[in-house]
C-alpha cells in the first residue's frame, strides 16, 4: 500500500501523550536536522520528539543526521565511533572519508549518529551560506549523507522495518535502498516514508552535474525530471518513486500533491497536534507495514 499524507501540522508543545498501540518495530530515522543540535524548526523539533516517542512505545530506534560544522561537538558531547568510521565513499570520482560520531540527547536516552566529513560538513553552516544561498555541492552532500547512513546501518547489521526520511537532504536515500541495495537482506523488508517541509524548500536548482553523479551512483531514472531539471519538487518526486508514503509537514505544496497523484499514490489529508501526534504516526507506520 502506498499512501500520501498532506497538510501535516506540528505544534510547538513538547508534552506529547503516549499511545501503546505499536511496539517491537525497528525504525530508522534519516534526518536533515535535529534539535537541540540545531535551532528549533518544525523539522528539527519533530526529528527530536518523534523518535523518542516511538522508542518509549517499545520500538527500537536508530537516528542519523549530518554533523554540520555549526554543531558544537563539545557542548553536544559528540565522540567518534572508530569501529564505524574510516570507510571511503567515492562520489563523482573523488574519495571522501566517512566519519561516524555519536551523542546522547540529554534526558531522552536517545542516541544520535552523526555523518561527518571534512569536505562536506566542516563549514559553519547547514545547507546555505550567510546570505541564504544554497551551497553548490549540496547534491554531493546529500549523496554522501544517504550513502553514509546506509553503509553504517549495514555495518551495524541492523534490519529496519521502517525507514523515515526527513527533509530534502535525505531524498536520495530511497533510491539507494531500492536500487543499489535492493538485494541486500538488511533492507529487503524495509518500508520507506519521506517527510517534506515547505519551510525547508530551496529555490535554486541543484548543480547541473547532479545527473552525471546520480548515474555514477547507479541511481539514474527515466521516470523523474530531477535528472534534467534538479529543482526541489523534482527531487521530492524522485524520492516518491521509491517511497511507500509521503507526508507534507506545514503548508501543502500543490506541485508535490499533483506529482503524487500522477504516481497513483493514495491521498489522505490529516492534521496532527500535541494531543494526537503519536497516534497519527503510529497509524501511518501501521499502514505502510501491512
Amino acid at each position: 500500500m502506498r499512501i500520501f499524507l498532506a497538510n501535516f501540522a506540528l505544534s510547538n508543545h513538547h508534552n506529547f501523550p503516549l499511545y501503546n498501540t505499536m511496539s517491537g518495530k525497528k525504525i530508522l530515522y534519516i534526518c536533515q536536522g535535529i534539535s537541540p543540535y540545531l535551532a528549533e524548526s518544525d523539522m528539527n523539533m519533530l526529528c527530536r520528539q518523534l523518535p523518542q516517542l516511538m522508542q518509549e512505545q517499545g520500538n527500537e530506534i536508530r537516528l542519523f543526521t549530518p554533523r554540520y560544522g555549526c554543531i558544537n561537538e563539545r557542548r553536544g558531547q559528540l565522540h567518534e565511533v572508530i569501529r564505524l568510521s574510516g570507510m571511503n565513499l567515492i562520489i563523482d570520482d573523488n574519495d571522501h572519508q566517512l566519519i561516524i560520531k555519536v551523542a546522547s540527547i540529554p534526558g531522552a536516552r536517545l542516541q544520535v549518529y552523526f555523518i561527518d566529513n571534512e569536505d562536506f560538513f566542516k563549514r559553519k553552516a547547514t545547507t546555505e551560506d550567510e546570505n541564504g544561498v544554497k551551497f553548490e555541492d549540496n547534491d554531493e552532500r546529500a549523496i554522501f549523507f544517504a550513502r553514509g547512513v546506509l553503509e553504517t546501518v549495514k555495518k551495524l547489521r541492523w534490519e529496519p522495518d521502517i525507514i523515515h526520511c526527513h527533509g530534502w537532504m535525505s531524498a536520495v536515500a530511497p533510491a539507494y535502498i531500492k536500487r543499489v541495495f535492493k538485494k541486500d537482506p538488511i533492507f529487503a523488508k524495509s518500508k520507506i516514508i519521506i517527510s517534506t517541509y515547505e519551510n525547508e524548500k530551496f529555490n535554486e536548482n541543484l548543480c547541473e552535474s547532479v545527473k552525471t553523479k546520480l548515474i555514477k551512483e547507479n541511481l539514474e531514472t527515466a521516470e523523474s525530471n530531477v535528472m534534467n531539471e534538479p529543482n526541489y519538487e523534482n527531487l521530492i518526486d524522485y524520492a516518491m518513486e521509491y517511497a511507500d508514503a509521503i507526508i507534507q509537514v506545514g503548508d501543502e505544496n500543490k506541485t508535490i500533491t499533483k506529482m503524487a497523484a500522477n504516481r497513483n499514490v493514495m491521498c489522505d489529508n490529516i492534521m496532527a497536534t500535541q494531543d494526537n501526534l503519536t497516534q497519527v504516526y503510529t497509524d501511518i507506520y501501521d499502514k505502510v507495514s501491512i
